[in-house]
């Protein structure tokens, strides 16, 4: 991913305040994990002029890295508006994956259209442990879809996550990362250095992190 890409998307999230810094007020995730970084991109639908930014950033990655696909997928629910617009915007078709079978219905956990022998391009939001993302994969496969790839507008980069993915043969493309966002957020003073030294402590250790 080009400088100019990973810039520009973190600053997007950056300028419609995404990204919430809370050093000295932990948030917990569903893992469990303590963050002192809460990213909420659920806001992106927002401001269509950051969203903007954020889908023209996927094709500039999808040419980029020439990524090959027929179907765009969308993991419930953060995934799906970016998965939707993106395919939208690329005149391609799109699903989604449900978090869990229907219970009612014609109990689909994959919906939109078949994806049997089809090459399906994953899309999320956000990257945290990869529990969700690699969820959704496990329900593309068992519906005949090939999937190599996942992309995310960013990821908080845990090894527990990049090991994940490569356990399932996945490629993770993200837009934007944290050492991005922390160097427009110190240039912006949006963080006091000891502020930033906190969190970039944790992003090297958050299990230990949290035991300080």
């Amino acid at each position: 991913m080009t400088t100019n890409t990973k810039r520009s998307s973190a600053k997007a999230l950056l300028e419609i305040g995404a990204i919430r810094f809370s050093p000295t007020s932990p948030i917990t995730f569903k893992s469990g994990i303590r963050s002192p970084v809460y990213v909420d991109n659920r806001r992106l639908i927002y401001h269509p002029a950051a969203w903007h930014v954020i889908i023209e950033g996927f094709k500039t990655l999808i040419e980029t890295r020439q990524l090959p696909f027929d179907i765009i997928a969308g993991v419930a629910v953060g995934g799906v508006p970016h998965s939707s617009a993106l395919a939208y915007n690329m005149s391609l078709p799109s699903v989604f994956i449900r978090k869990e079978t229907k219970g009612h219905g014609m109990g689909n956990r994959v919906e939109g259209g078949p994806v049997a022998g089809r090459r399906v391009l994953l899309v999320e939001d956000l990257i945290t442990t990869g529990g969700s993302s690699l969820s959704a994969v496990e329900a593309l496969r068992a519906a005949g879809a090939m999937v190599t790839d996942a992309l995310a507008i960013i990821s908080y980069g845990f090894d527990e996550a990049r090991l994940a993915f490569d356990r399932a043969d996945i490629a993770l493309h993200a837009l934007t990362n944290f050492q991005c966002l922390l160097e427009l957020a110190q240039g912006e003073q949006l963080l006091t250095a000891e502020q930033l030294t906190r969190i970039r402590r944790w992003l090297a250790d958050p299990q230990a992190w949290d035991a300080q």
